[in-house]
């Protein structure tokens, strides 16, 4: 999916927030984009990084949506669930999964983690609010991902 938008860039390069006004340089920016992808776009990730990212993220969404409250029509008449868990089992389950791969990855590096692909924030945003200097938060994450991917056993 693509969200484009006109954004104004300063003289380094840099997005500013807010949408493009007249004069000046402006990019277009595609906001359906997560940072890891566009990292990954860029050749500045490996496969096994995206990889073991993507899956912490959709772990992340999953443990994040509580239990159904309505009712759900896929249901058999005759009681059985099918195969599968039942939704808040999944949610439960999708919870520890997540739990789990942060606390493998670590203090220190767990921060940078979620906030760029569990929340979606860029890194010059990250490493504005945790104070660290300009282009280093690309090695933490990349850090990061590596301890995930060895957590899940990506190879």
């Amino acid at each position: 999916m693509r969200v484009l938008v006109e954004r104004a860039i300063d003289a380094d390069g840099h997005v500013l927030p807010g949408k493009a006004r007249g004069r000046g340089r402006s990019v277009s920016v595609n906001l359906a984009e997560s940072p890891l992808s566009w990292l990954g776009a860029r050749g500045l990730l490996d496969v096994r990084q995206i990889a073991a990212g993507e899956r912490l993220r959709a772990d992340y969404e999953r443990a994040a949506i509580g239990p159904a409250v309505t009712m759900r029509w896929s249901a058999r008449v005759d009681g059985g669930a099918g195969p599968g868990l039942e939704p808040g089992a999944a949610h439960l389950a999708a919870k520890r999964r997540f739990d789990a791969a942060v606390t493998a990855v670590g203090r220190g590096l767990n921060d940078v983690l979620w906030r760029v692909v569990c929340a979606g924030e860029g890194l010059p945003t990250v490493e504005k609010s945790l104070g660290w200097p300009t282009r280093s938060g690309r090695l933490v994450l990349t850090m990061a991902l590596d301890r995930l991917a060895d957590h899940y056993g990506l190879g």
